[in-house]
């Protein structure tokens, strides 16, 4: 297919989407939210379908919590933001206050109010934002990573051309509704073969906007995407998906050879010499090695398999096949219940169910994995893609575990020389800021009697975009007033987790990471954690919760998360 007329159509609506103020804005969000509801079972089904998970059972629930409900909510908290600018609101890009003297600040974005404590009892999120004058992601074309004039009207506008992710459905709509709202762009959003089943329910869900000629949802191949990214009158591209995907788009040329190897031999030497094939601005998310620190100290057994579902969790979510699942994780060698944790780690992964193997590439991923570590172990029975665990590998660079992110359903162990929480907690730090590829996402494990100054030291130092306390990192993507994204800083000739962030409904910039607090000992089940019996329910009520944002619908949502 040829994306010129699409092309042609966003381009002559851009100066007219730059033209409208906060308050038009809102109400075309709050349009597409009144839609969504109507065509949430259509989407889940076709996912569902998709993933070989049955739309009536419980796990359906990851589908309708991680597609429609997720879309929801931003589409409500960014016309919240909006509509308050409209209204001389504080909350505001431009008011946020301003680092200096080279030090980061925090801004407290969750909870906003009541609602939102009630329904993530015990989770406080903040943002970080980067020092005045910090240049960013300056390495990159158009200097736009940073977000700086995130949510502005007005701006010169521009079309953004988006390769949309295929694993997560919501991924492709909000990266569509980042380059509008944050960057002031309207988007052509080219979705992945894996997920293009969703071009119907996106492009009716978001009518409003599409009919309008501010964003669209398109089909296409990988020369189709080539072709969008290439054309003159797209002045940013924004990419989801694996550092490969990114440096065929920057790197790579047309009639480059087939053969992988000599491929990536011409775009190394393209890097070496800085010779970009694609000279636009280009932001990206692309995933990582995530670590997971187990903070020692003195652990009940209660807590050692709560956190070990917990982590088992982090590790399933949607069969392993997300960006932000955890890979690797990090204990300290000399912790006495270091074993013990472990083993009730095998446990819940081994009591996990196991998924298809529904991504492509998925076998071959995980037998390059199971072919270099004699000692992985085979947790599930007779499955056909087997919950894997590595044990008891060195973090060091170059090391596969530590640099290979295996989109599937493999976790590593790796231990530290360390005993005590102030021992490890910066060796954890130094470990996987030198050594583990990727700078997306991290989560610490840190039980109530870890010494505050160690956690906070720690927090401070890692170089990761989203950073869970006792949450999984994968809750930042979804909560709307975070943001998502790699720590800045990376140049195009090592992206590692790509540039710029998305997301951010609250529209503050610039931004260094996020951090997301959770209670060691949680009141509720996560919902990520296997066995949650009433998912579906949940994720039903939670999009009818984010499209109305009413007292009686919260309370509808608390029976199913309250029986877990």
């Amino acid at each position: 297919m040829s994306f010129d007329p699409i092309v042609d159509r966003a381009a002559a609506k851009a100066q007219e989407w730059v033209g409208l103020g906060p308050k038009e804005r809102a109400a075309l969000l709050r349009a597409c939210l009144a839609r969504l509801s109507g065509c949430a079972a259509q989407w889940v089904r076709l996912s569902c379908q998709a993933k070989g998970i049955d739309p009536d059972s419980s796990l359906a629930g990851e589908e309708w919590i991680s597609g429609p409900a997720v879309t929801a909510r931003h589409l409500r908290l960014y016309a919240e933001t909006l509509e308050k600018r409209g209204r001389d609101s504080p909350v505001d890009a431009a008011s946020a206050p301003v680092p200096q003297n080279g030090t980061s600040s925090r801004v407290a974005v969750f909870p906003q109010g009541f609602k939102d404590a009630l329904m993530f009892p015990g989770l406080k999120g903040e943002l970080r934002l980067m020092p005045a004058g910090d240049p960013g992601d300056a390495g990159d074309a158009g200097d736009v990573g940073d977000n700086r004039d995130a949510g502005r009207t007005g701006g010169t506008g521009g079309v953004a051309a988006v390769l949309g992710a295929g694993n997560i459905n919501s991924i492709p709509p909000l990266d569509g509704l980042a380059m509008l709202l944050l960057f002031d762009h309207v988007a052509v959003v080219k979705l992945n073969p894996v997920n293009d089943y969703l071009v119907e329910p996106l492009n009716e869900v978001f009518a409003p906007l599409v009919e309008r000629g501010f964003l669209a949802f398109e089909r296409g191949d990988a020369a189709a995407g080539a072709e969008l990214v290439a054309d003159p009158r797209v002045t940013h591209v924004h990419i989801t998906g694996s550092e490969a995907t990114y440096d065929a788009v920057v790197w790579g040329r047309p009639g480059d050879p087939a053969d992988p190897v000599e491929r990536g031999r011409l775009i190394v030497e393209r890097k070496q010499a800085g010779k970009r094939s694609l000279n636009k601005a280009v932001t990206a998310e692309l995933g990582a090695v995530s670590p997971a620190l187990i903070v020692p100290g003195r652990w009940g057994r209660r807590d050692l398999r709560r956190q070990a579902r917990n982590l088992a969790g982090m590790v399933a979510h949607n069969g392993s096949f997300n960006c932000n699942a955890v890979k690797l994780v990090v204990t300290a060698r000399g912790w006495p219940q270091r074993e013990e944790f472990m083993d009730c780690f095998r446990e819940a992964l081994a009591a996990t169910p196991a998924r298809a193997p529904w991504y492509p590439g998925a076998q071959q991923r995980w037998q390059s994995f199971v072919d270099h570590y004699p000692q992985a172990e085979k947790l599930s029975v007779d499955a056909e893609l087997p919950w894997t665990l590595i044990p008891d590998v060195p973090c060091m660079q170059g090391e596969m575990a530590c640099t290979v992110e295996a989109f599937c359903g493999v976790v590593a162990e790796t231990s530290l020389d360390c005993r005590h929480p102030e021992d490890f907690l910066p060796a954890a730090t130094a470990a996987v800021n030198v050594h583990v590829h990727g700078t997306l996402s991290c989560t610490v494990i840190a039980p109530p009697h870890t010494p505050r100054p160690a956690l906070e030291q720690a927090l401070d130092g890692l170089r990761y975009g989203g950073i869970g306390v006792n949450v999984w990192a994968g809750l930042i993507f979804g909560m709307g007033q975070t943001s998502w994204g790699a720590y800045p800083g990376h140049p195009p000739e090592d992206i590692q987790s790509g540039s710029g962030v998305v997301h951010n409904t609250t529209l503050r910039r610039p931004i260094e990471k996020s951090i997301l607090r959770g209670p060691f000992r949680p009141v509720l089940k996560w919902v990520w954690q296997p066995g949650f019996r009433n998912l579906r329910a949940l994720g039903q009520r939670w999009l009818a919760y984010e499209s109305r944002a009413t007292t009686t619908n919260l309370l509808r949502l608390a029976w199913p998360a309250v029986r877990g």
